[in-house]
């Protein structure tokens, strides 16, 4: 018995000594290094020397490079439980905002990944002319409708079963109702099927899901803060968003096509390069400004360039800042998520994943064949638009936190299940390449 009180008296002293000694070192390359650690531009530097070893190791394993990207942000972030391990307790932040990681700039991670959307988006737009998103129109704001509302209900069933309150299980409803536009259409890309035809209808539906994510917003705000929904508040958001889609196929084609084209004519590319991306963060400043996420007029903006004459020489020009900031996006994501705290709550975030990606997957499934769509496309736009949740999901619970209609703990909750369901999406997507040729082989 004597023998057992020594050792683990021992065992303390060297742990406490260990975890000293991590701690001095920690603090002592915080407070001390001359970089300028809270800087923008250090966190930059960071980010990209990180991204570039991420990319080369995640190539050599045949691996997603976002699924890095979300590694790599949520171990080097100011939220990462790496450094509140590291970090002795009274050097650590007390205010959110601030961290103590490598990445440490939560206001600048924001801005990187606001960047990496746009241009996301924009590029992907270039993709899709408008003759393509006329032939899907109708379809997606149907599909998108029912995959979207069925979701909503089955999720706010099942958070309020597991607990939570009603104004709680209403903004994590609407959270995890809609699909990641950036991680789904990266992963895409990443996998070669951006050109596919059930990528042209999965796009359409992601603008649908985002024009309703800004009605939810509004609509959300006012449950909160006065107990009713705006019918006035929603109606507007609907005629401003058919406003700027219309006027972008309209005048949009008819001043600034041309316009593009006119500079193209110049051949000087660094001049087409700075045209483009001023009509891409102009349009996205546009939609902003009417209240419209930044993402559909960053896609829209990529949608009038489709139809200059010069659409693929832009494409190859905006491509590489695209890369650069998309990367900067995913690392952004990973380390604004808190997964300190996970084990207090990870058989809630299990329990809504599972809804969530069976409801996603059932509804856009059903609103496929209500529509008559092909089999093979619908199954794999279900698959597709199943699993990620992201940027408006975040946003929604941010907003119920910041208004004080949530509990606090939601936050680090729907982080955890965008990263999860981030991890789980290129899964599902591969999935559907092996549920189709099965189901043609069975009708044969």
């Amino acid at each position: 018995m004597l023998n057992d009180t020594v050792d683990n008296s021992i065992l303390q002293i060297d742990l406490s000594g260990v975890y000293t000694i991590l701690s001095q070192i920690a603090t002592g390359f915080v407070d001390q290094t001359n970089l300028p650690h809270t800087s923008f531009v250090t966190d930059l530097a960071f980010i990209m020397i990180i991204g570039a070893i991420v990319t080369l190791a995640f190539f050599k394993i045949k691996q997603p490079l976002i699924i890095g990207y979300l590694f790599a942000g949520m171990l080097l972030g100011p939220l990462s439980p790496l450094w509140s391990w590291i970090l002795p307790s009274g050097s650590r932040p007390s205010d959110m905002l601030e961290g103590v990681g490598i990445l440490t700039d939560i206001s600048a991670l924001n801005l990187f990944s606001e960047i990496g959307v746009i241009l996301l988006l924009f590029v992907i737009g270039i993709e899709f002319p408008y003759a393509k998103i006329k032939s899907i129109g109708r379809i997606a704001i149907g599909v998108g409708t029912i995959g979207l509302f069925t979701t909503l209900g089955a999720i706010f069933y099942a958070a309020s079963s597991l607990g939570l309150n009603s104004m709680d299980s209403l903004f994590i409803a609407a959270a995890l109702s809609i699909s990641s536009t950036a991680v789904i259409v990266k992963i895409l890309e990443e996998m070669g099927r951006i050109k596919r035809e059930s990528t042209i209808l999965v796009l359409g539906i992601l603008i649908v899901e985002d024009v309703i994510a800004v009605i939810l917003i509004s609509s959300l705000q006012s449950i909160a803060l006065v107990g009713t929904v705006s019918v006035e508040s929603i109606l507007i958001v609907v005629i401003v968003a058919t406003g700027l889609i219309v006027g972008t196929f309209t005048i949009g084609t008819k001043i600034i096509t041309p316009l593009i084209d006119r500079v193209a004519a110049s051949e000087r590319h660094e001049i087409l390069l700075l045209s483009v991306l001023g009509v891409c963060f102009g349009y996205a400043l546009l939609a902003n400004i009417v209240g419209l996420s930044v993402a559909i007029g960053a896609f829209l903006a990529g949608v009038l360039v489709a139809e200059s004459k010069s659409s693929e020489v832009s494409k190859l020009l905006a491509s590489p800042i695209k890369d650069m900031f998309v990367a900067i996006f995913f690392v952004s994501v990973g380390a604004l998520m808190d997964v300190s705290q996970l084990q207090n709550y990870i058989f809630i975030a299990i329990a809504l994943i599972a809804v969530a990606i069976g409801m996603k997957f059932g509804g856009n499934l059903l609103g496929n064949f209500l529509f008559r769509q092909k089999r093979d496309k619908a199954i794999r736009s279900a698959f597709t638009l199943a699993a990620p949740r992201g940027e408006f999901s975040i946003v929604i619970i941010k907003t119920g936190v910041d208004i004080g209609a949530v509990s606090a703990f939601l936050f680090p909750l729907v982080g955890v299940i965008s990263i999860i369901t981030a991890f789980l999406s290129p899964f599902m997507i591969k999935a559907s390449d092996k549920v189709v040729p099965m189901l043609e082989k069975k009708n044969v």
